[in-house]
């Protein structure tokens, strides 16, 4: 489990920002993670800002939700530039989805932390096909830390990396949850449509 660096506190001066990346396939708690770290700034008192794409509306339009129904409030965002101004003087950034932002979205991370802020990023590390999707694999070569999370194979219940597609969709993104994918292990991911939990 992260646990914060101990030498974040509220009074240093100059504060020194960093990067946090939550990583892994759908279904691997990553939203539960970032709601958690998020939490616990504020159980801290320090100021927090939070955001997703306004692409991502899923099961709110504001709130991230995470598959457990946790949730906190948040602000959609039409672009990653809108992030900087709307931070203001807050400590703690927290960001959902970071594979649907635009490129900018590495920038702006950078900027913040920079600036003095702890962010912290959850998003998706490969796409449907298991190939580095959006900032995410660039977010977690600038990150300080990056924590990667996993599933449980929806197939055979090995530790599952993968988020596999059940759609015949080609669309890189495709918005869904279990109706759509399906958490699974390298083996089960690999062996495709031959394999099934929905037997």
């Amino acid at each position: 489990m992260f646990v914060e660096p101990l030498n974040f506190k509220r009074n240093q001066y100059p504060r020194t920002g960093w990067i946090e990346v939550i990583c892994g396939s759908m279904f691997s708690g990553k939203t539960e993670e970032l709601i958690r770290r998020l939490n616990r700034a504020k159980i801290a008192k320090q100021k927090i800002q939070i955001f997703k794409p306004v692409l991502d509306q899923r099961y709110h339009q504001e709130n991230i939700v995470s598959h457990n129904d946790n949730y906190i409030r948040s602000t959609p965002v039409s672009h990653s530039s809108e992030i900087v101004e709307l931070a203001g003087d807050c400590e703690v950034v927290g960001l959902d989805e970071a594979q649907f932002f635009d490129e900018d979205i590495v920038n702006v991370c950078d900027q913040l932390a920079n600036s003095g802020k702890r962010v912290i990023v959850a998003g998706l590390d490969m796409d449907y096909l298991g190939k580095p999707f959006g900032c995410t694999p660039h977010l977690m070569a600038i990150a300080e830390f990056v924590t990667k999370v996993h599933a449980i194979c929806m197939v055979c219940g090995e530790v599952a990396s993968h988020s596999y597609r059940l759609s015949p969709s080609n669309e890189r993104v495709l918005l869904g949850e279990t109706d759509l994918y399906e958490a699974r292990c390298r083996r089960c991911f690999n062996l495709g449509e031959t394999v099934s939990s929905r037997a």
